[in-house]
Order: C-alpha cells, then sequence, then structure tokens
C-alpha cells in the first residue's frame, strides 16, 4: 500500500459533539460531508457522524447525496444538497430524498414537477444572497417572486431559510453585520408571502468558535418560531480557522481526525556537494542519509512542501524529516541523518502526529480545506 490515510471514528464523533455543546442544545447541527468528506472519505464520515445522532448532512450535489442516501440505508438522517442545483436535479432530488437549496423561480417549478410525478410533497431550502454574490435570491423583486411562487406551491415546502457568511472567522466584522442587516430584510419579505420556515441557518465551523454569530441566529431564529441550525464543517474534522480580533470558544475543544502515512522504500547516504532532486535544487553540505517515500504531488503532497519554497517535514519515529530538494510526482525525499532506527518499510506521517494541515497549507501558501480534498489515499476506519 503506498500510503494510507486513517480516520478516527471516534475523534469524529467526539467533534461533532463538541459542536453541539458550544452552539447550544437548542441548534440543529448539520455535518458538511461534502468533497468527500472534506477529503475524509464520505462513507466512513457519513456513517460515523449518523452514529453520532446526526439528524442533517450536507454534500455538494445530486450526485453526492445520492452516493451518500444509498449508503445511509434506511436512516432518517436527512441530506442537504448546497450547492448549485441545475433544473435537471429536480427528479434525482425526489427520489433519492434528498433536500435541495433554491433561489430561483425556475428551481422551484423544476422541484414541483419532480415532486408531482413522485406524487408526494417535498421540502427545499431558500438561499438568500446577502453579499456573497454567488447563490440565492437577491433582495427585492428577485426573492419576492421566488418567495410568491414557494408560498403558492402546493407541492413544494419551504422547511427552510438561509444565507452563507464570507467572514465568520473575524469578530465584530463589518461584512458580517452588513449580512445579518440584509438577511433580516430578507426574512422579513419571505414572512411577508406567508411563508413560515421551520429552520434558519446561516453559520459554519468558524461562526460557532467565534460566537456572537450564533447568538443572533439563535434569537432571530426564537422570534420567527423556527429552529436555529449551524452547518459546520472543518470542525467536524477538527479544525477551526483562527478567530481573528477575538477568542474561538470551539477550536480548543476539537482533535483532528485524519493521519496519512506511508513507509520508507529506499534509503542512502550522500556525501557533502551531491545533488538531490529535480533542478538539482539542494546540495548537501555534509554527510546525509536520506530516505525516499513513494508519495508526491499526484496524491497530494504538495510540492510547495520542497525544500527552500516551503521547507515542508514528515514525521518519522516521532521527530521531523526535512524535505530535501523537490517533491516529484509519485516521490519524495527526507532527511533521517540523525533519526535512529529508521530502515526499509519504517512509518512516515505526512499529515497528523506532529505535521498538521495547517503546516502543509502554510507551506503552499493556501487554506487547511485545499490540503485536506486534495489527500489521495486508501482510507481506513479506526
Amino acid at each position: 500500500m503506498k500510503s494510507w490515510v486513517e480516520i478516527s471514528k471516534t475523534r469524529l464523533k467526539e467533534n461533532f459533539r463538541a459542536v453541539q455543546s458550544v452552539a447550544g442544545a437548542a441548534v440543529e447541527v448539520l455535518a458538511v460531508v461534502k468533497a468527500n468528506g472534506y477529503g475524509h472519505d464520505v462513507a466512513i464520515c457519513g456513517l460515523a457522524l449518523v452514529e453520532a445522532k446526526a439528524r442533517w448532512l450536507g454534500v455538494s450535489d445530486v450526485d453526492e447525496g445520492a452516493w451518500l442516501r444509498e449508503r445511509l440505508g434506511e436512516s432518517s438522517t436527512r441530506v442537504l444538497v448546497m450547492c448549485g442545483m441545475e433544473l435537471s436535479d429536480a427528479a434525482a432530488m425526489a427520489q433519492y430524498g434528498l433536500t435541495p437549496v433554491v433561489w430561483t423561480v425556475e428551481h422551484v417549478a423544476a422541484m414541483e414537477r419532480a415532486a408531482r410525478a413522485a406524487g408526494q410533497r417535498l421540502d427545499v431550502h431558500l438561499e438568500i444572497d446577502t453579499g456573497m454574490s454567488r447563490q440565492g435570491a437577491q433582495l427585492g423583486a428577485e426573492l419576492e417572486a421566488v418567495a410568491a411562487r414557494l408560498a403558492g406551491s402546493r407541492w413544494v415546502h419551504c422547511e427552510g431559510v438561509m444565507n452563507h457568511l464570507s467572514s465568520a472567522e473575524i469578530a465584530e466584522s463589518k461584512d458580517t453585520e452588513s449580512q445579518k442587516t440584509r438577511f433580516e430584510a430578507a426574512l422579513a419579505q419571505v414572512l411577508a408571502a406567508g411563508i413560515q420556515p421551520e429552520l434558519l441557518h446561516l453559520g459554519n465551523s468558524s461562526a460557532v468558535d467565534e460566537g456572537s454569530t450564533m447568538a443572533w441566529v439563535r434569537e432571530t431564529a426564537k422570534k420567527m418560531g423556527a429552529k436555529a441550525m449551524v452547518r459546520s464543517g472543518l470542525a467536524v474534522y477538527g479544525m477551526c480557522l483562527p478567530v481573528e480580533r477575538g477568542k474561538g470558544q470551539l477550536a480548543t475543544k476539537l482533535n483532528p481526525a485524519l493521519t496519512w502515512r506511508t513507509h520508507v522504500i529506499g534509503l542512502r547516504e550522500i556525501e557533502k556537494g551531491t545533488a538531490v532532486g529535480y533542478g538539482a535544487t539542494f546540495t548537501a553540505k555534509h554527510t546525509m542519509r536520506i530516505a525516499l517515500i513513494p508519495v508526491g504531488y499526484a496524491d497530494g503532497f504538495r510540492r510547495e512542501a520542497s525544500s527552500g519554497i516551503g521547507d515542508g517535514w514528515v514525521m518519522v519515529a516521532g521527530k521531523k524529516a526535512k524535505v530535501v530538494g523537490r517533491v516529484s510526482m509519485n516521490l519524495t525525499t527526507v532527511d533521517v541523518t540523525g533519526i535512529d532506527g529508521v530502515s526499509v518499510g519504517s512509518e512516515v506521517v505526512l499529515l497528523g502526529e506532529g505535521v498538521s494541515a495547517e503546516d502543509h497549507a502554510r507551506w503552499a501558501g493556501t487554506i487547511a480545506y485545499d490540503i485536506l480534498c486534495g489527500v489521495k489515499g486508501k482510507f481506513l476506519a479506526r
């Protein structure tokens, strides 16, 4: 096995419960498992989260939702399809018992046709665009039209109203305050149309960690006679973005659920002056012992971890082994000089137990989400 990814079901469950505890007992927690569970294997994560009593899971599209629904079997856990509904998706939404996010009259009409064909009324969640400028109905005439269609529909029921925040990890963010104001105006339009949603949601993991936004959501939902919900992704997997200008409430309660491992497939000693890797960008300044591992950028171990770029490392025998030279497509060399007991077959930790997704993100100039979604290997539950 070239590399393998171990997922701790225990930690997934503990993280889910931590989110629930900080969000509040009255808040519904939707666990986001889109993008193959943020690179953690949606089958392992979805089933573990259901065992943790998650009543909602979030996926990106209808294909992910259908695949997940088949594996959940008779589970009553709901699946929200969060991103980019296409009109042709409506029939599959009905067939697999998925709940779509809608924001246009055309979306509602497509779901009405699918519901009529299935002979059952279907739930949808209405998304409002309050500043992300991606998906969602815009305030004013556009929202008025879709709300009126939903209110008058005998086949489609607006179960939830939602929004997405651009800057949830920033305490006292002006962007967040602006989005709250617009969302309140949108909710007034929705209520005026005769829609009474049961669920209200706009927060992610950072909103739970930051705290004040969730307090606002809880209060707003209560005033409307609705239940607050939070869509938590990264925190379920054991991480949170740092809260800017504030102190997080959640991050310290989390533990990463993923450990990515490989093994040493070759060892050699090189003399001072010996070049290593493509471009001969690294030259030994003294005698060194280097180990070869069968993982490279094709596997998700980013080229930016190369020495002289990000100066990345892996963990061997509990110690840092720095990357030597360029990370190539399928192979990487690391410095094990002075690390006792390393032999061919020795285990190497690529991510976890001394090297975090945040470390990888720093080397690559990106974010932990990007790193996690790029990890490849055989997934194992533990």
